[in-house]
């Protein structure tokens, strides 16, 4: 999970949210303690561009939320490459990946979030 600030210019871990029977209520919760009015689900697919189990999991998931966050835009990001790109700065930064899969997962959301961002201010 990421959140960007009221400007839309940078983006800010959260904690990882488990996939379990909650999932839906604990983002619901938190967009509505952050008063989020986007929300942007990252879309993995393969780097040939196919569709993978991964990529139709997602999917459902950006249908769910379309469904239950009435207040709040929802929209699907690719999101190619943001969990190896989160994993070398946190190699970098002298964690080992395997050790912080939460912190993977955060960092990935935040690299996501700020391509959208990047995305809203190319001409």
């Amino acid at each position: 999970m990421a959140i960007s600030d009221s400007a839309r210019t940078m983006a800010f871990p959260r904690p990882a949210i488990s996939v379990d029977d909650s999932l839906l209520v604990r983002i619901g919760q938190m967009v509505d303690e952050e008063f989020v009015d986007l929300v942007v689900v990252g879309r993995p697919v393969a780097l040939s561009g196919r569709e993978t189990a991964s990529t139709l999991m997602a999917d459902g998931l950006f249908h769910q939320l379309r469904a239950a966050l009435h207040h709040s835009t929802v929209i699907q990001w690719d999101e190619r490459l943001t969990t190896r790109e989160a994993t070398r700065g946190l190699h970098a930064a002298g964690h080992r990946a395997a050790d912080h899969r939460d912190r993977v997962d955060s960092a990935a959301a935040v690299i996501l979030l700020e391509h959208y961002l990047d995305g809203l201010r190319a001409p």
